[in-house]
């Protein structure tokens, strides 16, 4: 095992590396800067707080609190300057059940002068399990805190865009429906890819498994609450680095240093191998994993109000939860 001292030693220098790619790449501090403010502890817990109030009651897919959600997210993805990707930015499917579902999806372009043809693929999904036997499951955890994030990274590239912010690749950011439901959201999502019917609204090419570099999910990422890693609560979560290109498994590490934000990283589940494979693949990246897409998947683990009516927006950690959404904001920047 690698010395303390010398992993640090790699880090620091990878995290040089960085500082001076994109000094070579243009000063973007400033425009950065402005673009991570948009997001504050407020904002993040009034995100949440609509998703779990009674209005959409739970979020449970076909029922009219996740009709709620979605004309939420859709008019967030509208704001932050997404292109859609379908009419309206909506997706519907019809799960094993019979229930209609609606996954949401939008493209924030690398450029639209010269349009790019990789793709990264960030997700969240926004369904729970709405009411039952006469009681409403929030859902803060599991998973307004990902959907509130997922929209957050999108108004932040959003806000990069319109300060003339140039990417090499695409993002198509998409809310899935009916996780719970057999993971049904993310399955039709890859049916759209396979059959060559996703389409980039800029050239009207189809986007296949070929140009798709990556897919990002976030699933459970607002407590800290979980004993999975230390005793720390500042932590999160980052399985299927080793999907990713050699070149880019160190990212994660370096911008956690290089922008200061200095939270506690951990690569694994329990340390286990066997509950990390088992983990990686109990959410919407599951698919893409089976399909050999890159995929990882950032989470804050699984806690005794997982799945429980006590999973609400006040038993978050907001300054936490905003902490981890900036440096997933620059790590994305990084596979760009």
């Amino acid at each position: 095992m690698m010395k303390k001292s010398a992993k640090s030693a790699i880090f620091t220098l990878f995290a040089v590396m960085l500082c001076i790619t994109a000094t070579a790449q243009g000063d973007w501090k400033r425009e950065t800067e402005k673009a991570v403010s948009r997001i504050s502890m407020e904002s993040l817990y009034r995100d949440i707080s609509f998703l779990t109030d009674s209005l959409c009651n739970g979020r449970a897919t076909g029922t009219k609190g996740a009709v709620e959600a979605a004309f939420w997210i859709s008019r967030q993805f509208e704001n932050a300057g997404l292109l859609p990707v379908t009419e309206g930015y909506g997706s519907h499917f019809v799960t094993p059940t019979g229930t209609y579902g609606h996954n949401i999806i939008g493209m924030m372009p690398g450029a639209l002068s010269m349009p790019r043809e990789r793709y990264i693929i960030v997700g969240a999904h926004y369904d729970h399990l709405g009411v039952l036997n006469g009681k409403m499951f929030p859902g803060a955890d599991a998973n307004a805190s990902g959907t509130a994030v997922l929209t957050s990274l999108a108004e932040m590239f959003g806000a990069m865009k319109e300060m003339g912010k140039v990417y090499d690749s695409n993002i198509i950011f998409v809310a899935f429906d009916a996780k719970e439901m057999g993971m049904s959201g993310s399955a039709s999502m890859w049916k759209m890819i396979d059959y060559s019917m996703l389409k980039d609204p800029i050239t009207g090419d189809a986007i296949t498994k070929e140009k798709i570099t990556a897919m990002v999910n976030i699933d459970q990422i607002g407590s800290s609450l979980s004993p999975v890693h230390s005793s720390r609560p500042d932590y999160l979560l980052m399985l299927g680095n080793n999907s990713l290109p050699k070149d880019k498994r160190l990212n994660l590490e370096a911008c956690n240093m290089y922008h200061g934000i200095n939270m506690d990283l951990c690569f694994s589940y329990y340390g286990s191998k066997t509950f990390t494979d088992v983990f990686y693949r109990l959410s919407d990246q599951k698919v893409f994993v089976e399909n050999n897409i890159p995929a990882v998947f950032f989470t804050s683990g699984i806690t005794m109000k997982t799945n429980k009516t006590t999973d609400d927006a006040q038993s978050l950690d907001y300054e936490i939860i905003r902490r981890r959404t900036v440096l997933i904001y620059h790590w994305l920047e990084t596979l760009l």
